[in-house]
Formats: C-alpha cells, structure tokens, sequence
C-alpha cells in the first residue's frame, strides 16, 4: 500500500551525528545498510526498514580496526535516530568470523608499548558497546562465523542472537595476552552461570553453537550447510542429546579421527545462510508488530542488568588494558601477529612463568628470550 497519503512534516529535526565518512564497502571497513522489513510472504514493507551495520574485514576474520569501532559507533547513533527503522541487524561479511575481536595487527605493530594510545583507543572501544547498549532500536546479532575475543563481547551487548551452526564462540584473552574485560567478564555470567563463566573467559576453549544454545547464550541455532534440498547439521559437533558420565556432552565437539573427517567435510562445504536469515527477518517481523515505545521500554528493562556491571567496571577496565600494552599484552599480540614467521601464536608460558619465579625484569632482554623466534 502506498504511503503518499499520509501526511508529512517536512520540518523534522536530523539527529544523526555524523555523514558518511565512517562508512565504506572497501574492506577493512564497516558497510551501513538499510533494507526493507519483509512481510511473511517475502514482500518489502514501504516505508519500514532494518538497519545493516555489516563488518566488513573477512581477510582478518571480521577483526575492527580504530576506523571500524567508529564506523559501528556511527551506525548505531544513525539507526537509533532513523525514524524509518525497526531494529538493528550487526553481522559481517563472508562465512568464516562475524569477530575475532581487534585487530592483532594494529594492536602488535601500533598500540603495543604505546600505553595512551591504546587507553584512547578504549574509549572508543567502549563508546562502541555504549552504543550497541544504548541503540534506541533493538539490536540482533547475525552470526556468520567465529564470534571470539572483543567479537564475543559486542556480540553479547546486542538484544537476540542467531547463529550459524558453524559458528564457534569463546574468548582469547589470557592466552594471548589481554583479560576479557571488554564485556566479557560483566556479560557472561549473566548468560552462563558464575562457574562456565570462569571457565570460558579464562580457558580460552572455544564452545559450539549449539552448546552456547544449550547454555542460553543464543536465541537460535541453525544448519548452513545445504546439499540439494537437504540441510546438514554441522558434522564436527555431537547434536543429539545424552548423557555420559553425568554430563550433557550435547554441543561438544566431536573428537580424534570423527572430528578430523568432519573437519575436511565443512572445508569442502558449500554454505547457504537462507535459514539465518529467515531467522532474522522473523524477528525482525516480531519487532515490527509492537508498540515502539513498548519495544524499546522492554527492550532496555533488560538490558539494564548488563549495564550495571559494564558501567561499575568499564572506566577501571580501560585503564589496566592501557597499562598491561606495556607488559604481557606486548608479548602475546605480537607472537600472534608474526606466526607465519615463527609457526608459534604464544609464548612459551612455562618459561615465561620461570623467568617471572626468579625476578626477570621486562626488558628487552626478556623480550628476546620469550618470544618465538622466526623459523631457520
């Protein structure tokens, strides 16, 4: 139906802060779209959109740059202040990562060492979760990929969450240098339970999708792998549910030579994210049929809970990330970022813990002896 007979003020305020200089379809960069919502036939909606705040860095799995933290703190203020939208979707581009968190490489060949910079860097870092948290729009998290580290921590800032099966999720932190005090360490313990908290954040294990479903991390799980007219359920995870041992081992992946098969199969698969985003415009298609101010009332009621703690803790957090780029943070960005040149993305902790026991000073010195070296 047309809207042209509605009537129209021509004299409504702009409440968007910023143009388009934020946004890019070049990667890396972050693409800014806005689509119509669909009705159940399929058929767009005039007048009633979506807002796609797309990461668009596939080559480094979806990782933010400084410039892409600005690009989604513009597209969330855009979307909250565009009358025409119903709801965010915050997803990214490919099939392999919606995020593995910062970028490695800027954080190992600019911020290590350089302590203000990366306390800057914070704030905006943590103006883009204010963001996510603060989106007058409801904000749905399309999960293509890996969603890891910094990417597990806006992730869990938005609303509702639908993911690819494929999908892994966990942090990176204490095993690369850093804590997961981005998010992480406010949200998931209101997700997960103090105790698989703990252990996700300071494990580093990364959990399946369908075991985050089980653990009420997730709102939806859904097949991407598609043969003919046939959905397959990823191969690599068991997906059926029993128990062994007084476990629930539903979600865990699959072990030895079965994991290793199934792991070739998904390296040949073809993808297909017809079911995520049907998902997706479900949701979206509730979301349309509400009251908004009802919507985004019950929306923030909730969202009240994780903002609690990420108020109580951001600021103290962002000043320790700064400080630690002079310590541990120096050490694990940068064996991440060269281990093409080393085959090794870590340290050895055991020599490092040794050296720490017997009062080694972080020197140069120390530097040398900890990181791998290059391959002869």
């Amino acid at each position: 139906m047309s809207l042209d007979w509605m009537p129209k003020d021509d004299n409504l305020k702009d409440h968007d802060l910023w143009g388009e200089e934020h946004f890019s379809k070049d990667a890396p960069g972050v693409i800014y779209e806005k689509r119509h919502i669909l009705d159940p036939a399929g058929k767009p909606v005039e007048g009633l959109h979506s807002a796609w705040i797309i990461l668009n860095n596939p080559q480094q799995y979806n990782s933010y740059t400084t410039e892409m933290v600005k690009g989604v703190i513009a597209g969330m203020n855009r979307a909250s202040m565009d009358r025409r939208v119903v709801a965010v979707v915050f997803t990214a581009m490919g099939d392999k990562a919606f995020c593995t968190g910062g970028n490695t490489k800027e954080y190992a060949e600019y911020y290590s060492k350089r302590p203000q910079e990366y306390g800057m860097y914070m704030d905006l870092f943590n103006g883009m979760v204010d963001g996510i948290l603060n989106c007058k729009k409801p904000v749905i998290c399309r999960v293509n990929g890996m969603r890891v580290a910094g990417g597990q921590e806006i992730g869990m800032a938005c609303d509702i969450t639908v993911s690819s099966d494929l999908a892994v999720f966990g942090q990176a932190g204490p095993r690369h240098g850093s804590a997961p005090d981005g998010g992480s360490s406010d949200f998931l313990p209101w997700y997960l339970g103090i105790e698989d908290a703990m252990w996700s954040c300071v494990s580093c294990e990364m959990w399946s999708a369908y075991k985050m479903k089980l653990k009420g991390l997730v709102s939806k799980v859904v097949p991407v792998i598609r043969e003919g007219d046939h959905w397959l359920r990823n191969p690599q995870v068991i997906v059926d549910k029993y128990v062994e041992d007084g476990d629930v081992v539903y979600g865990e992946f699959k072990t030895g030579e079965e994991l290793k098969r199934a792991r070739e199969a998904v390296k040949v698969a073809k993808t297909d994210f017809a079911l995520l985003d049907k998902s997706v415009h479900d949701i979206l298609w509730t979301f349309t049929n509400l009251f908004p101010g009802c919507l985004i009332k019950s929306v923030d009621g909730i969202r009240l809970k994780k903002k609690f703690f990420w108020d109580q803790a951001k600021i103290i957090n962002r000043h320790w990330l700064a400080a630690n780029m002079n310590g541990e943070a120096f050490f694990g960005f940068n064996a991440f970022n060269n281990k093409k040149l080393t085959g090794q993305d870590t340290i050895d902790f055991i020599k490092y813990r040794r050296m720490l026991a017997d009062g080694a000073r972080q020197n140069e010195v120390l530097e040398d002896i900890i990181l791998p070296q290059p391959k002869k």
